[in-house]
């Protein structure tokens, strides 16, 4: 009995040992060596060199001169990446609608000069809450919004997003996206800070 229990202790130390330290030092390694962006969270910095965020979070934007995101769940005023999660709320909700019709009143009176249908991902969370993408569609509907309110021509803010447009992964991975951090911070690169 006492062999057995001294066989099952050295298993569960060098286990330990293997899995619990070796391997997690390991791949943390060759994660900084192969992928250091990716390994050190995605971050993104402004011009003066100060992380702003992740490019996998999504942020909230409420200006009228940058692109804004999905609406989000996570948190209690959302975007809280330390609360990640959906809504739960479901079809028959009442407080869902009620956040949809009021959502879909903002947009509506934000982009008067652009196409009434609102794409439906701006009106609905996801999964995370924090999702980082738009569809290209979403992202050209806001256009005429941030280039009035920056006083541009509006060809300039459209050929801006269809430069920031991401392919598939690997050609057939998703769909194509437009992350909007980074078109956000290419809107202020290349036109300055909106107000």
């Amino acid at each position: 009995m006492l062999n057995a229990l001294l066989i099952a202790i050295r298993t569960t130390v060098v286990t330990l040992v293997l899995t619990g330290l070796l391997y997690p030092f390991a791949m943390t390694g060759v994660a900084q060596v192969l992928f250091p962006h990716r390994a050190n969270g995605s971050l993104l910095h402004d011009a003066q060199g100060q992380v702003i965020g992740s490019e996998l979070i999504g942020q909230n934007f409420s200006s009228a001169g940058y692109f804004w995101p999905r609406p989000s769940a996570a948190g209690t005023d959302g975007y809280d990446a330390t609360a990640s999660s959906g809504s739960n709320l479901g079809p028959t909700s009442q407080k869902l609608r009620d956040r949809i019709t009021t959502d879909l009143a903002r947009l509506r009176e934000a982009h008067t000069d652009g196409d009434a249908s609102v794409p439906a991902e701006l009106l609905t969370t996801s999964a995370s809450g924090l999702d980082p993408h738009l569809s290209p569609r979403a992202a050209l509907w806001q256009v005429a919004r941030v280039a009035r309110a920056r006083g541009l021509a509006p060809e300039r803010v459209r050929a801006l997003v269809e430069a920031h447009i991401e392919p598939r992964t690997f050609g057939v991975l998703g769909e194509p996206r437009v992350n909007v951090l980074r078109l956000n911070l290419a809107l202020d690169r290349q036109f300055g800070r909106a107000s």
